[in-house]
């Protein structure tokens, strides 16, 4: 399941350079995961550093995203292949 970022973002700006795979960007008024790019750190860490991060606890799983572990290391892996390939 990729992560999303709730209105209650105060843009601190310290998820943004956390996120091993660039997913996070400022949205129009606030910072915005892009689900296709969110592994929630599978393949890089345990735990999604964005979240471990995040001081006012607005980042949550994104149910239109309903991914699983399987499914978020293949991402990992596609991710990885296309940054070697570039």
């Amino acid at each position: 399941m990729a992560l999303k970022i709730t209105n209650e973002c105060i843009n601190c700006d310290i998820c943004e350079p956390e996120c091993p795979n660039d997913a996070i960007y400022m949205g129009s008024e606030f910072y915005e995961i892009h689900p296709h790019l969110c592994t929630e750190c599978v393949g890089h860490f345990d735990e999604p550093q964005c979240m471990e991060v995040c001081p006012v606890e607005c980042i949550e799983k994104d149910p239109k995203h309903d991914e699983g572990k399987e499914t978020l290391m293949q991402k990992y892996q596609a991710l990885m292949a296309q940054k070697v390939s570039n």
